[in-house]
């Protein structure tokens, strides 16, 4: 039977299930044979622990050392809160830029704390072994919890390290990940947004691009510049079209392992809400923007967050709403379900899972206003009130009765964030809840008890202005206070923050419960079923979905048909991105909102540059959100750029791989250097960057 099975899902590989240079592989497991044969190349072991631990992972992105003495490279658009936060409206650096002359002039960012992955180790057997026969899905769900919880306290006691539950195939593996944590990070050099993000969103996901989107900060460690274990040092020799690059990061989240009914509900609903929440979300922003410069350079962070969301998750609906792209899911799932048929044991064991599953969905369905309003994610004064409120009752119940975030392995970090001390800006948090209380009354109406108990019958403008000014929560020192003091201090207090926390936590926990129970909890335990039933044909042949964790890469520098009867360029340059600002009228007209003008030194400067070098180019690795500020590595395991974006085309990619249009878009080792040196008054940073 174990024969049938895997001869009819291999058949599903001929067909094209697993193509081309698909696929973002955890490192102990890279298609070594497959890349030798397609490419010539293989990275041996050396090569891969180097790149694991030159690899760091930034909040929603991703860095790499890149020099002996701790110097870090990201994304300007990854690093930009970081860059705003130690910006003021006298010092911007988000608008002007940003130069250490010195080291002494570095700037530290307070509580942006980057990841090294040290080890990982495979703990399915234990994790599966606390799962009792008979279990019921959600019990069954809570005891695998409850098992990598506790695993990840005893890692840490016993490492030391910053240790993590990993869940693969949908829980097909379960892993503990150990990471080293750098808390000390300054920033280094960051260009002018204008050219980081040259062509604004009316370029974003598009290609040919200009964008010099990367920022440098430097990690250090009792207050010296940290010497790393690993580090990627920039190439001498740039690449040309065809040279195999190979990527290193950490993609958020992909669901190419999901059924045709999540599919399909994700492409009716799901995410045409949530792209309707974010207009929400913009135009709010956009409406506090207007009313300052101080608050325009507030909100510019957020609203371009959303602006980015907003066009990824439109690419996603189209790859969703193309016909053969969920041809090939249904036609997958067909084959998956006649090789489980003939084998009796996975019949009894996942024969029932895709029905489930559906059912599941038609739940998920009924609770999508209510799981997507209740929660605090418009507000970090909000967010900090929740988990100050939920902290008492949970820590006194058993273990395993506990919210995840409370359980014992995830206890430290919850407290951890409580006492971040990365500043809040109440006018900014103020106009985010009033958003969310107003998408809140609008989608669920006024007599919905959760609005009722939120706004009593006023406006939402008025509630979220007493909650905010009110409060004492944005204060590091006021929110430890209330922490030490535990459930006396939080029920002496009458901070008006606090007070909207405490009516909003029964409904909040009530629908979580709900959708841990008749959703989360059935998607977890039959889609392992469904994995189980992969695995047991294929084994580890299939990559599993991204998960934030990290991930290799692989394909050439490649054009790709661009849809207008003509290919992409495969490298863009700075004559380029100068044509491109004077064909849109130079400086002297604000199309988009100034989107392709430059900063006034790109054009003092311009008779510095070599204007040929190259600045932007494409290739054909498999990325997705999450993968920004990822390097992009030669062979040799040396720096020729740093990943950014991907195309428009290709956005589909997040559930459905698509050889013809997933093409990822970075900015040239060449042009970074070439920027250092000639505009940004950097040339010693890149003394040090190309220093062997």
């Amino acid at each position: 039977m174990r024969t049938l099975l895997r001869s009819s899902l291999l058949l599903l590989l001929a067909a094209g299930t697993l193509r081309s240079d698909e696929g973002m592989w955890t490192f102990d497991n890279v298609p070594l044979q497959k890349m030798k044969a397609a490419h010539g190349f293989a990275p041996d072991a050396a090569w891969l622990k180097k790149a694991q631990l030159a690899t760091l992972r930034f909040p929603g992105g991703t860095g790499a050392f890149v020099s002996r003495d701790g110097l870090v490279i990201t994304n300007h658009h990854v690093g930009r809160s970081a860059i705003a936060q130690v910006s003021s409206a006298q010092r911007d650096f988000i608008k002007d830029g940003f130069t250490a002359a010195t080291r002494d002039q570095e700037i530290k960012v307070p509580g942006l704390e980057l990841m090294m992955l040290v080890s990982s180790e495979d703990v399915t057997a234990r994790v599966n072994g606390a799962v009792k026969p008979g279990m019921a899905e959600a019990a069954a769900l809570k005891a695998r919890q409850n098992a990598l919880s506790e695993l990840r306290k005893a890692e840490e006691a016993r490492t030391g390290l910053t240790c993590e539950p990993v869940t693969l195939y949908q829980g097909g593996e379960y892993w503990i990940y150990r990471y080293k944590k750098f808390s000390d990070v300054r920033l280094a050099a960051a260009p002018e947004v204008q050219v980081a993000s040259f062509g604004g969103d009316a370029d974003n996901y598009t290609y040919p691009r200009w964008d010099l989107d990367f920022a440098l900060f430097r990690v250090y460690e009792n207050g010296k510049p940290y010497t790393p274990e690993a580090y990627l040092p920039f190439a001498a020799e740039g690449l040309k079209i065809g040279d195999l690059t190979l990527v290193t990061g950490h993609p958020g989240t992909t669901f190419r392992q999901q059924t045709y009914a999540q599919m399909r509900y994700a492409r009716d609903l799901g995410i045409p809400y949530r792209l309707k929440s974010l207009e929400r979300q913009k135009q709010a922003l956009q409406a506090f923007a207007a009313t300052s410069p101080e608050a325009r350079r507030l909100a510019a962070d957020p609203i371009y967050g959303i602006e980015n969301g907003q066009k990824r998750l439109t690419g996603q609906l189209l790859g969703l709403q193309k016909d053969a792209n969920l041809q090939k899911v249904l036609e997958a799932e067909k084959a998956l379900k006649a090789a489980v048929a003939k084998d009796p044991h996975m019949k009894a064991r996942a024969g029932g899972s895709w029905g489930a599953i559906e059912q599941a969905v038609a739940r998920q369905t009924s609770l999508l206003k209510e799981s997507s309003l209740l929660d605090a994610r418009n507000s970090a004064l909000l967010g900090h009130a929740l988990t100050l409120v939920r902290l008492p009752q949970e820590t006194a119940k058993p273990a395993d009765q506990r919210l995840p975030e409370f359980a014992e392995g995830s206890l430290k970090a919850t407290r951890a964030r409580l006492t971040n001390p990365r500043p809040i800006e109440k006018p900014l948090d103020q106009a985010r809840l009033a958003a969310g209380l107003q998408e809140a009354l609008e989608e669920l109406g006024a007599q919905h008890p959760f609005v009722k108990a939120l706004l009593g019958g006023r406006a939402p403008e008025a509630v979220a202005r007493e909650a905010v000014e009110g409060t004492r929560l944005h204060d590091l020192e006021a929110r430890k206070a209330l922490l030490e003091g535990g459930a006396a201090a939080l029920a002496a207090c009458k901070d008006p923050m606090i007070a909207l926390a405490r009516a909003l936590e029964p409904f909040n926990r009530r629908v979580r419960q709900q959708v841990e129970r008749e959703v989360a909890s059935v998607f977890s335990e039959h889609g392992g079923r469904l994995a189980e039933a992969r695995f047991k044909a294929l084994g580890k042949t299939q990559y599993p979905d991204a998960t934030f964790t990290l991930r290799l890469s692989y394909g050439p520098v490649a054009t790709y048909p661009t849809g207008s009867g003509t290919k992409a360029q495969p490298f863009t340059t700075f004559l380029g991105l100068y044509d491109r600002h004077l064909g849109w009228g130079g400086n002297t007209v604000a199309a988009e909102g100034g989107a392709w003008t430059l900063p006034q030194r790109w054009l003092d400067r311009r008779s510095r540059i070599d204007l040929d070098q190259p600045f932007n180019f494409i290739y054909a690795c498999d990325t997705v959100g999450g993968n920004s500020g990822s390097p992009v590595l030669n062979t040799r395991g040396e720096f020729v750029g740093i990943n950014f974006d991907s195309v428009f085309e290709g956005q589909g990619g997040y559930y459905v791989y698509d050889p013809d249009t997933k093409r990822s878009v970075a900015v040239d080792v060449r042009g970074i250097l070439e920027s250092l040196r000639k505009v940004m008054d950097a040339g010693h940073l890149a003394d040090e960057l190309t220093a062997r």
